[in-house]
This record gives C-alpha cells, sequence and structure tokens, in this order.
C-alpha cells in the first residue's frame, strides 16, 4: 500500500520526523507532497522546494527503513475544489491519505480517500513557526530538527535568509 503525507515543511522538524516513522509502519510506500511549493524567501516560508526536498531526504535516511519515499514539491492552485485532482496529477497513485488537516482531510474525503488523522508529536515544541521564530532571535532551534536538517539549514545559510527578511542584524 502507498500512502500519501503532506505539509509545507518549513523547516522539516521532529514532529514530522515522528509522524513520518509512524506512517512507515503502515504503508509499504510513502509520497511526501511538500505544500506550497512555490513559496520561499518570506518569513512563513522561507525555504525553496529543493531545499525542503533535500532536508527531508536526507533526515529520512537516518530512519533507515529502507522503504521507498517519493517527494514531489506541490504548487498551491487556489482552488479547493480541484486540489486534489492536482495532488493526484502530480504524484504516483496512492490509496491512504495521512493528514490532520481539516481541510485536507474535508477535500482528500470528498474525493473517496481513505484518510487516516495522524497524531500530532510534541506539536507546542515541534512547529515551524516556533522553529523559525528561534531561529530568528538567536535562540536554540537545532534540538528540534534531525541533524541532517541543521546541517542543511547551515549549508545555505537559512538563519541569515530569515534575518534578512526580518530586516534584523544577525
Amino acid at each position: 500500500m502507498r500512502g500519501f503525507f503532506i505539509g509545507r515543511f518549513q523547516p522539516y522538524h521532529f514532529g514530522h520526523h515522528e509522524v513520518i516513522r509512524r506512517i512507515l509502519e503502515e504503508v509499504d510506500e510513502l509520497i511526501i507532497g511538500i505544500g506550497s511549493a512555490q513559496e520561499s524567501h518570506t518569513l512563513e516560508n522561507p525555504f525553496t522546494a529543493g531545499e525542503r526536498i533535500l532536508m527531508i531526504s536526507k533526515a529520512i535516511e537516518e530512519l533507515n527503513t529502507g522503504k521507498r519515499i517519493y517527494i514531489v514539491p506541490l504548487e498551491d492552485i487556489y482552488r479547493n475544489s480541484l486540489w486534489v485532482s492536482h495532488v493526484r496529477s502530480m504524484v504516483p497513485p496512492f490509496e491512504v491519505v495521512y493528514s490532520n488537516n481539516p481541510l485536507v482531510i474535508r477535500l482528500f474525503r470528498e474525493a473517496g480517500f481513505k484518510v487516516i488523522s495522524t497524531k500530532l508529536y510534541r506539536r507546542f515544541e515541534y512547529q515551524g513557526t516556533e522553529i523559525r521564530k528561534r531561529m530568528l532571535n538567536g535562540e536554540d532551534w537545532e534540538s528540534l530538527v534531525p541533524r541532517a536538517v541543521a546541517e542543511v539549514i547551515k549549508e545555505i545559510d537559512g538563519i541569515g535568509r530569515i534575518r534578512e527578511i526580518a530586516n534584523r542584524d544577525a
């Protein structure tokens, strides 16, 4: 069975890591959709789709699952009634969707898909907004992301980018 999981991953963190680890216990293959792939260089979406692919692929190597994982960037189309068709046209076929987003759940259920709600993992600590805030303010953020993700963010000077976008001095 092949599953589908979507997120913005701005950045990929231990909450995502735990959800994906759990999903991989239930499926043979997993498609990870990178939502809002066209967005980058903003405070809410500082990383490009390519950078997020790099973060996710390197972090998932640490899980050492041996399962096939596809990472597909998905641009927003701003038409909810067409969104599931758009996703289906961009990714390999799948049987089950994993999400906690009420709109995603509703749209895929209306399209006839089985949808499984993912259990959030330490949600108040592991969320992109908190991690980006810590990066901006010079606080500890590395403890909230897999080592490989921290390395990618340093490689691309992600902290510098976020601070420049916010117009603050490093």
